[in-house]
């Protein structure tokens, strides 16, 4: 057996380091480790509790507004107030954006390069992949401004991006009026432009509506063109379907709060079942992080502690090791698509489980259903009603802001005491994804998914490691907050 260390990761957000242990020619185990430490459950210990909103968009500069929203959404719960209508739209159109962008950034700017890497020079694709070459391929160059434009909205919505103070627990602190309307309706319009001509090649309904694994196949072979096309051919022939299987338990908090629930469900995906989150079941386990372990062990993140202790025994990383039910589970937007019912990802989860190239294909299919959902809320909102309501702060309650970010499932749990805040808990959907082996010996969702990858002769960071630990998109410094 030889040992690797592979790190630091680019094209990643923050620091990841990985201890592999190689075997005839396979990754017979992993170890992720969060080499950071940032504290900010401590920094929020003692603050006025709305100065959340000031602190946590800060978390990231990737996914500011998914923390803006699980702090507002946990200040809310803590106060009792529910956004009028046009507050949620809002709120949702700012987060959608922000995930929309997240999923296309992950896509062209962290993902397919890999496919232009040297390692594959020989492949009959290799000079269609590389428009997609990092730091000069076409591919970045089209969709760079497609972006900036498409983020105006938050200029107009939020004020600025990133770390915006406009999302509030009761709405949103910016009323829209007609003309205000017809503006975010014109930058959604240009961002499906960019979609069709682009990235899909073909209508945005069209994609939505794909059904089936066998539906997939057949509109990949209908036609040429399109950045997904090329990405389904390429990842098949380089094997990404059997690379970086998961755990089979898969979770979302719920996404885009609605009157009538949420536009993605809320649920957990268990075996071929879908079934009812219990927040209960969350709990955070020490056993291998360099904090401070309670007597008692694992604690629900509504009673969390968070202490540092850089001399753990038998500690790896900064990470702790979230568990539902004590089990391991991934999160991210194949599991948000697979627990919605959305058919094309059932029929690929039935297919070939989650997976390096399935995770892929299931942002690509969010990005399509919500550009859809924008178009629907912007239309929806009323400019002469409310957008925001506000309430007291309660001098001593609990609240928790249960969202879904870009990479998964994102929780803030809250205590307020005599005005002050008495504990601050998050967990971050890399955090569930990037744990390390809690006190069971379970290794971590990519931990697990790393096992059985290929490593090829002097690589020493193989390119399997890479697509791996990409398709989960980790942004390791919402992990170490």
């Amino acid at each position: 057996m030889t040992r690797l260390v592979a790190g630091p990761f680019n094209r990643v957000e923050g620091d990841l380091e990985i201890r592999l242990d190689v075997e005839d020619g396979r990754i017979a185990a992993a170890y992720v480790n969060s080499p950071l430490y940032r504290g900010f459950e401590q920094i929020l210990v003692g603050k006025a509790p709305a100065d959340a909103l000031v602190y946590v968009p800060r978390i990231c500069g990737i996914c500011s507004v998914s923390q803006s929203i699980a702090a507002a959404a946990a200040l809310a719960n803590a106060q009792r107030l529910r956004p009028p209508e046009n507050g949620a739209h809002l709120q949702n159109i700012v987060l959608a954006a922000e995930n929309i962008a997240d999923h296309l950034t992950h896509f062209y700017l962290f993902f397919m390069p890999d496919f232009a890497r040297g390692i594959y020079a020989g492949e009959p694709w290799a000079k269609a992949a590389a428009r997609f070459q990092a730091m000069g391929g076409d591919a970045q160059r089209e969709f760079l401004p497609a972006r900036a434009a498409f983020l105006r909205i938050m200029g107009l919505l939020a004020g600025h991006w990133p770390h915006t103070l406009g999302l509030q627990p009761g709405g949103t602190t910016r009323a829209i009026g007609r003309a205000e309307q017809t503006r975010l309706l014109g930058y959604i319009a240009g961002l499906r432009r960019f979609l069709e001509a682009t990235f899909y090649g073909d209508a945005l309904e069209v994609v939505a509506a794909l059904d089936s694994a066998d539906a997939l196949d057949a509109w990949e072979a209908d036609a040429s063109g399109g950045d997904l096309r090329a990405f389904l051919a390429f990842s098949r022939h380089a094997g990404l379907e059997r690379l970086g299987p998961g755990p089979g338990l898969y979770l979302s908090f719920g996404a885009y709060t609605q009157n009538d629930g949420h536009a993605f469900a809320r649920g957990v995906w268990d075996g071929g079942a879908t079934g009812p989150l219990r927040e209960e079941d969350i709990a955070e386990d020490h056993a291998r992080a360099w904090m401070v372990r309670a007597a008692e062990g694992p604690r629900p993140p509504s009673r969390g502690l968070t202490l540092p202790d850089a001399d753990a025994a038998d500690a790896y990383s900064w990470c702790k090791a979230p568990r539902l039910a004590g089990r391991v589970a991934e999160t991210g937007a194949f599991a948000r698509q697979l627990v919605d019912g959305q058919p094309l990802v059932t029929s690929l989860s039935t297919r070939s489980g989650s997976n390096a190239r399935n995770r892929v294909i299931a942002r690509a299919v969010e990005v399509a259903r919500l550009v859809l959902l924008l178009e629907r809320w912007t239309a929806a909102v009323r400019p002469d009603d409310p957008f925001c309501v506000t309430a007291p702060m309660p001098d001593d309650a609990r609240g928790a802001g249960m969202i879904e970010a870009a990479r998964g499932s994102l929780g803030h749990w809250l205590d307020i005491r005599k005005g002050r805040i008495f504990n601050y808990q998050i967990i971050a959907p890399t955090t569930w994804n990037f744990s390390p082996r809690d006190g069971n010996g379970q290794p971590g969702a990519c931990e697990a998914a790393l096992v059985g990858a290929p490593v090829r002769a002097a690589e020493a960071t193989p390119i399997a490691v890479q697509h791996v630990v990409r398709s989960f998109d980790p942004c390791m410094v919402c992990t170490v907050h």
